[in-house]
């Protein structure tokens, strides 16, 4: 019965393709205790170092969070919205000044909800190549024909766009703002451009730079004065901000069309209330004091040679980037392999994601191993 799946592991093992769930001993936003070493962590999205931090999760409990229980119990449209969850919705529409935001339990449901309902059948989507797979998922489970452009190749969408916009109604134009597994920015002004040129609907996820990005923190959106220009705007709680969940803020009859039509979230238990409040406790009390630590996390990560707190090293081949991550272990780094099919074949690579507590020296010997071409050694 289970023969062919078993192949298909041995093939996976055979070509450095399996993946299996790792213990960790405890970590925390700068170190991580694998096989008994304390390493530093440079695979983690904890950007800001709020989660696992003992210190904000008691001051949230004795301020906040006691009054909140640990499971909803029911579906957002059932009995699973409390004050909280319109709370923190209400807030995030303050925040990007839209005029309704939307919930959802993670990331990867908000993309595959999206994707799969605001566009339909004789509808069109425009979805930049390297978008994350939640995207091209979401794409995939809709009826409407969709078109995967080159990466951040503005000439080769706005050809799609002459070519294919006026064979539908409804047209999507669908990016990442930082890309999680390339670290470079989307150019967001010329997609604007195009969205309005060719009657587009415009949707943005910030999942990677939410709680980075911009004076608020709202994302590349914000540090480009687009927020007002793009219809939605996509962002994870699970990444600086520390939590879990994610949500999509815009236009109020997108909002409610995804109340009424995206399945991820109308079928799906709501997240626990202390979750909710949580995020909005963060927001709330901590964002507003870090611009200085984004600052230096992206003036560190531009000494890297990257646009971004995501940089990557791309080494080839699966076996060749295993070793690579063993020299790095050894050397007191935790870094994992990104393999296909989350990277394109050849491209295997070591994706490393910088947080606040990381300092320059933190990165000598790195630098040194990888070959990553920087300013800091030179500075040391």
């Amino acid at each position: 019965m289970f023969e062919t799946y078993e192949k298909e592991l041995d093939d996976l093992k055979k070509h450095t393709h399996f993946r299996a769930v790792k213990d960790y001993a405890g970590k925390n936003a700068k170190y991580i205790n694998y096989k008994g070493k304390n390493l530093i962590n440079l695979s983690s999205n904890n950007y800001l170092g709020f989660a696992d931090n003992e210190e904000i999760t008691k001051e949230f409990l004795e301020s906040a969070g006691s009054r909140y229980s640990f499971g909803s119990a029911s579906a957002r449209l059932l009995t699973g919205t409390l004050p909280v969850y319109r709370e923190l919705e209400h807030l995030l529409c303050e925040m990007f000044d839209k005029e309704g935001a939307l919930l959802f339990n993670s990331g990867y449901h908000a993309n595959v909800g999206i994707a799969s309902s605001i566009a339909g059948k004789g509808d069109v989507i425009f979805s930049d190549k390297l978008n994350h797979a939640s995207i091209i998922d979401g794409m995939r489970l809709s009826q409407a024909k969709f078109f995967r452009y080159p990466h951040n190749d503005m000439e080769s969408l706005e050809r799609l766009l002459q070519r294919e916009r006026k064979n539908f109604n409804n047209a999507v134009i669908i990016t990442e703002s930082v890309f999680s597994m390339d670290g470079d920015i989307a150019d967001l002004k010329k997609i604007v451009e195009l969205k309005k040129k060719y009657d587009c609907i415009m949707i943005v996820d910030e999942a990677h730079a939410f709680g980075v990005f911009g004076q608020k923190g709202l994302g590349v959106s914000e540090i480009l004065n687009l927020t007002s220009e793009i219809e939605l705007i996509v962002g994870t709680f699970g990444k600086a901000i520390g939590s879990t969940g994610a949500f999509a803020a815009g236009n109020r009859i997108l909002i409610e069309y995804l109340t009424n039509k995206a399945r991820s979230f109308i079928f799906s238990t709501a997240l626990p209330p202390v979750s909710i409040a949580f995020s909005k406790w963060i927001i709330e009390n901590k964002l507003p004091f870090t611009l200085e630590k984004r600052k230096n996390l992206l003036s560190l990560a531009q000494k890297l040679g990257s646009e971004s707190h995501i940089i990557p090293v791309i080494i080839g081949g699966n076996f060749e980037t295993e070793q690579m991550c063993k020299r790095l272990f050894d050397a007191g780094y935790f870094t994992l392999p990104i393999r296909p099919p989350t990277v394109p074949d050849g491209t295997s690579r070591i994706r490393l994601s910088l947080t606040t507590d990381i300092e320059e020296k933190d990165l000598e010997k790195l630098c040194s191993i990888t070959g990553l071409t920087n300013r800091i050694t030179a500075d040391l």
